[in-house]
């Protein structure tokens, strides 16, 4: 018998308007290979140390060794009275920052918003405390904070008559005094992101309503404020997160002080860890203000997709 010849099958030719498999995958892959740099330090500067810290919340540090001693820390600090207090000054602070830099971010939006060629530099203007560092903007506002004679925003309150104002020195205004910094610094941000929503806006809206008679308190109330929503929760998420996790401009003007008044998370695991070597309990602060940030940012989505609804 003569042997019959079986040939393969010819390769399967790819759908009508398909690309070919091997120029589907070839987009992912390079992708993937621009990002892979990236991941990679996220994984090894941020997610392992993460995890790291997971385990040490868990745990007893010690210079020898650890002991596993489970949710000790945390309810250590649930019941201690110093990390209850730093919550809520961490609290008041992100609450106070969050809604004073979003009202005076929206104002000064709608005050320069236009195409006046001098605008440009009004805006940049603006906009420079948020490219200065944090610290030397700390820095300069404590010297300004000066609670004698000589300070520079006492000496502008002697001008109107006004008593020189203790500000980072007592225990009642000192977190009210990082709260005004906080707010001078993050309305420059908030604008800009104004900014950008107001561009969307149809000019058209406006001028139907000026036709019609409408004020300019109604016009923004029902024409400006409605299509600036989605702005608005971008940036209550991102400037409450910010409140939050709020560390150097408290490091440089109080330090946490006087008595632990103006005190916040931040500040409180960091001399915890590395001042006093309780790495566990800073350890499991550093995890709770991560599951506040985490419940925050999911909060704030649910209630956006509801009223989207």
């Amino acid at each position: 018998m003569t042997p019959t010849l079986t040939t393969a099958p010819p390769p399967r030719a790819a759908a009508p308007g398909q690309p070919p498999r091997r120029a589907r995958w070839r987009g992912p892959l390079i992708a993937w290979a621009f990002l892979a740099p990236a991941l990679l330090l996220f994984l090894y500067f941020k997610f392992i140390p993460m995890f790291t810290g997971l385990t040490m919340s868990l745990q007893e540090i010690r210079y020898i060794d650890s002991t596993w001693v489970g949710l000790d820390n945390y309810a250590t600090i649930l019941t201690d009275d110093a990390f209850r207090s730093a919550i809520w000054h961490s609290l008041v602070l992100a609450l106070g920052t969050t809604a004073g830099s979003i009202v005076f971010g929206l104002g000064l939006a709608l005050l320069i918003e236009g195409p006046a060629r001098y605008l440009w530099f009004v805006r940049t203007a603006a906009f420079l405390p948020v490219v200065v560092t944090m610290a030397a903007v700390a820095e300069v506002w404590r010297i300004m904070y000066h609670p004698g004679d000589t300070g520079t925003l006492n000496m502008i309150l002697g001008w109107v008559g006004i008593a020189p104002q203790p500000f980072l020195a007592d225990e009642d205004s000192s977190l009210l005094s990082i709260m005004v910094m906080n707010i001078w610094r993050g309305t420059p941000y908030d604008m800009m992101i104004f900014l950008a929503g107001l561009v969307g806006i149809d000019r058209t809206l406006y001028e139907a309503a000026a036709v019609d008679g409408a004020s300019t308190w109604r016009r923004l109330r029902h024409i400006t404020l409605p299509a600036l929503r989605p702005v608005f929760w971008i940036l209550f998420t991102l400037a409450a997160i910010r409140g939050l996790r709020v560390f150097v401009e408290v490091y440089v003007l109080t330090n946490g002080g006087p008595n632990g008044s103006s005190e916040v998370l931040m500040t409180l695991i960091y001399k915890l860890g590395f001042q006093t070597g309780e790495l566990g309990i800073a350890s499991a602060g550093g995890i709770v203000l991560f599951a506040a940030t985490l419940v925050l940012t999911v909060l704030v989505q649910l209630m956006r997709r509801r009223q989207a609804a």
